[in-house]
Order: C-alpha cells, then sequence, then structure tokens
C-alpha cells in the first residue's frame, strides 16, 4: 500500500495502516471508519470508556473484557471489535485518537477526498456542515472530508486545517490580532 511516511513513522499510525489494509481487503471500509466514529464520540463523552483505553492500572484481559463489552454495547462490527481487541492486548488503546485520525486519513485518501479538520465554537448545524464543504470543495477543486471539533475558546468563528494549510477566521485570534496592532 502506498502510504506517506509520516502516517506510517507513527505508532498509531503503523496500527491504523494495518486495520485500513484489513477493512480495504473485506471490502469494509465504510462500515470500519463507521465503527471508529463511534468509538471517538465515545471517547469524547464517555469518562468510564475513555478511562478504561487509557488507564495503566488495567490488565490486558480486563481491558480486552471491558473493550470487547463496550464494542457490543455500542454496536461495532466484527473487525472494529477484533482490532481492539488487539489493541489491549498489545496496551495500545491509548493510541485510538491518533489511530482514528490516521484511519480516516487513509480512508479519505482512498476516496479522493481530502480531510479538513474543523475547530468550530459551537457546535455546527447540518446545514453549515454542508455549506462548509462547498466551500473548502471549491477553494481546494476535490471533495472535503471534515472532521469537526469545538472549541469554546474560539468564542467565534472556525479553523480550518487542510493539510498544512490552515484558514483561521476565529474570534480569538481576530481580538489577538488587534491588541498586537494596538500595542504597536
Amino acid at each position: 500500500m502506498e502510504s506517506s511516511g509520516g502516517i506510517q513513522a507513527s505508532l498509531g499510525g503503523r496500527y491504523a495502516t494495518a486495520l485500513f489494509e484489513l477493512a480495504r481487503d473485506s471490502k469494509a471500509i465504510d462500515t470500519v471508519e463507521a465503527s471508529l466514529a463511534t468509538v471517538r464520540q465515545a471517547l469524547a463523552e464517555s469518562a468510564d470508556f475513555k478511562a478504561l483505553t487509557t488507564s495503566p492500572l488495567l490488565g490486558r484481559i480486563d481491558a480486552a473484557k471491558g473493550v470487547a463489552a463496550a464494542a457490543k454495547a455500542m454496536g461495532l462490527d466484527a473487525t472494529t471489535t477484533s482490532f481492539l481487541g488487539v489493541l489491549a492486548q498489545n496496551r495500545r488503546l491509548n493510541q485510538l485518537p491518533a489511530i482514528i485520525r490516521a484511519f480516516r486519513g487513509l480512508a479519505s485518501r482512498h476516496r479522493g477526498e481530502t480531510t479538513a479538520d474543523v475547530t468550530s465554537a459551537h457546535p455546527l448545524s447540518d446545514a453549515q456542515v454542508i455549506e462548509l464543504k462547498q466551500q473548502l470543495r471549491q477553494r481546494v477543486g476535490r471533495e472535503v472530508a471534515v472532521e469537526l471539533n469545538v472549541d469554546k475558546n474560539l468564542l467565534g468563528g472556525l479553523v480550518v486545517r487542510i493539510g498544512s494549510q490552515m484558514i483561521d477566521s476565529s474570534i480569538r485570534t481576530r481580538l489577538n490580532t488587534l491588541a498586537h496592532a494596538m500595542k504597536g
């Protein structure tokens, strides 16, 4: 598989690449990506699940049992469930955020899309996401998959990262720029 050295260089990237190749070979990229989105949401919303994936106090067997039960409760596909078990056995559950990010990048590239990390002060509505995708598509010239994040410290506006390019229209940055300009 052709993959950038950057993704494969990291531990999370190597795991993501292995999972992507399994999903590609079984024609289940979309299914695995949906399951990983569920896991990402659980990490963000459930303190218990986050603790399960980051606690150094849990042994391999207990972590594996815990993620198996969580995967069943979340309705994850078999490939993702098995993958979480491997991560638990290898004591790599703490790498899940990096693995999910890298997998999404690989899946987007496979579909010919570009991935944009979008951070907003408040959650975006479906209509706003659709409009944002259209604007980004016009700017970069191809389909854009967006990964949405919320950072209330922005106060308003958006910060969009596409590869090494960053578009920062947040109110926080505008206020900082204004304050800097006023200092002279």
